[in-house]
């Protein structure tokens, strides 16, 4: 099956998922003093370099909020799933599970099917990563169809700095309509 592509400078769906304290929130939902949100699917437990991305991610996540950008991630994995994640885990960022195929197809996610059972048990989602600003539009994507594409984080967030300073008035790129 092919995707939808969602497209710059449009408003990020409304898809809900349950972080792991067990709440049910929208993934546009921003934390107090925060405007901007980053939301990243990562494939799942199974998935050693979503481990060390999502580890990785946390070095960042004083710098986001420095900015104002509120974050977490997501995947279509059960809260069993997540649980035993946690243990390989060393973040202090929300993270959530139960990311449905229909809300994957809804994002213009590439999906896959497990190569075996030992990977995983259902359908899932490869990673993407998506910063929505403060009228829930996407600033930016950035959809991936293997686990081994994945934004630099120091670039990505050195780039949002310079995004976020008012002085330099960048837009959203991407939108050309020919």
């Amino acid at each position: 099956m092919y995707t939808q592509k969602m497209h710059p400078a449009t408003t990020f769906p409304d898809v809900s998922a349950t972080l792991s304290t067990g709440e049910t929130v929208s993934l546009t939902n921003k934390e107090e003093g925060c405007d901007w949100k980053m939301v990243v699917v990562y494939r799942g437990k199974h998935c050693p370099i979503c481990t060390k991305f999502l580890n990785k991610l946390e070095d960042y996540k004083g710098r986001l909020r420095e900015l104002s950008i509120d974050l977490v991630a997501v995947s279509g994995d059960s809260k069993a799933q997540l649980d035993e994640h946690l243990d390989d885990l060393s973040i202090t960022f929300p993270i959530a599970y139960g990311l449905s195929q229909e809300d994957m197809e809804k994002l213009g996610l590439y999906i896959s099917k497990p190569r075996s059972d030992k990977e995983t048990d259902h359908n899932f989602a490869e990673p993407a990563l998506f910063v929505v600003n403060e009228k829930n539009d996407i600033h930016i994507a950035e959809i991936a169809n293997a686990p081994f594409v994945r934004p630099d984080l120091e670039q990505l967030v050195s780039g949002l700095e310079f995004i976020r300073n008012p002085d330099n008035n960048y837009p959203i790129r991407g939108t050309f309509k020919g």
